[in-house]
């Protein structure tokens, strides 16, 4: 799995699993503003996905995006991609509080849309998503990138589904980031452009949350944002935290922040721990502290064993193959559509109730 230093260009590669044969799944990707578009497409490519347009206002950025994907058409108008009758999905990586609006577009165009995560930034616009989707029956699916790009998270996953620590009791998850300032572009520090940090990354928390306690249930208990150490930067939330009780009684708490040390090989040495009543598991998602040679990894002790999973090189991520064959058979097996929405839906009423309850 490869490591960045900067979460923004963060693209793992995985292996190549063609769920469909040539040509049967075109797609099109439109809005560059965030560079998780790149790991995006090129995991839709790799589980078959056929690329056939790239739409963008900046033409330098589409430039740059395509030396590592040159067989997209570009386009300069987004309608060449929303009418052509033969593109099944639009995947996108827009400033967050314009994703929505673009989605409404793709599903209105009678094509389901892919969106980087956060999906959105305001409930009013998770309301009008909803509606849209029950209007046009298409999929408004989301790239959480923490647990389906992420082999040990996404295993681990598995394990507690499966039952391998008996019946869960908590899950605590640690996302730091590393901020890289300067590379920034301005959005990212306006809340009403990024959403706040909880909103932001923290969707990748909540929807962790709803999928290791395998319900699409909970409510807040606790939520707080700050910004401790940028003051020049005054709308950046660079701290966040949270906690959750999920319906089923999962015990659910995340701390998010943007301080990660210069030092650190990778840009977040993201940690999760899930509690059962037969055993626990440690996530180490990105890298092993203080070992350089060891890769990241899932610690696994329950009654029967005490064992490690180690995740190096390539890696297969089922999720985008699975959202094709969804797409194509109209099936929710990649994800549903209600995971998904409860999953912004949990971020987003975490922020406000930080934001009301902020000193």
């Amino acid at each position: 799995m490869s490591q960045a230093s900067d979460g923004m260009s963060y693209d793992p590669q995985g292996q190549s699993k063609p769920v469909v044969e040539p040509g049967e799944f075109p797609f099109a990707v439109a809005h560059l503003d965030h560079m998780h578009i790149n790991g995006m497409t090129g995991a839709l490519q790799k589980a078959g996905g056929d690329l056939r347009y790239v739409f963008d206002t900046d033409a330098e950025r589409v430039k740059t995006w395509q030396k590592q994907f040159p067989q997209a058409e570009i386009v300069d108008d987004i309608r060449r991609i929303l009418d052509d009758p033969e593109i099944k999905l639009v995947a996108s990586a827009a400033i967050p509080n314009e994703r929505c609006k673009v989605g409404l577009e793709v599903m209105d165009a009678g094509k389901d849309y892919f969106t980087d995560k956060a999906p959105f930034t305001t409930l009013d616009q998770l309301a009008s998503a909803r509606a849209k989707v029950e209007e046009t029956k298409q999929k408004y699916m989301v790239y959480f990138s923490e647990r389906l790009h992420n082999a040990p998270t996404f295993h681990a996953g598995e394990l507690v589904r499966q039952g391998a620590i008996g019946k869960l009791l908590q899950v605590i998850v640690a996302a730091p980031h590393r901020l890289s300032k300067d590379n920034r572009p301005d959005w990212f520090f306006d809340k009403s452009r990024y959403g706040g940090i909880l909103t932001d990354i923290g969707s990748h928390q909540f929807e962790q949350f709803l999928y290791f306690g395998n319900t699409t249930q909970g409510k807040v208990n606790f939520a707080r944002v700050e910004n401790f150490n940028n003051p020049d930067k005054p709308e950046l939330d660079d701290f966040g935290e949270a906690s959750l009780t999920l319906d089923n009684g999962t015990s659910c708490y995340c701390r998010i922040d943007w301080f990660t040390p210069d030092a650190a090989r990778a840009w977040g040495d993201g940690r999760l721990f899930a509690l059962g009543t037969d055993g626990y598991i440690e996530v180490r998602k990105y890298l092993d502290v203080g070992r350089p040679n060891n890769p990241p990894s899932v610690l696994l002790v329950n009654q029967e064993e005490e064992r490690e999973f180690t995740f190096e090189g390539a890696q297969h991520f089922p999720f985008f193959g699975e959202l094709i064959l969804d797409s194509i058979n109209r099936t929710e097996n990649a994800m549903t559509q209600e995971h998904a929405f409860i999953s912004a839906e949990l971020s987003l009423l975490a922020q406000k109730y930080a934001e009301e309850n902020r000193d």
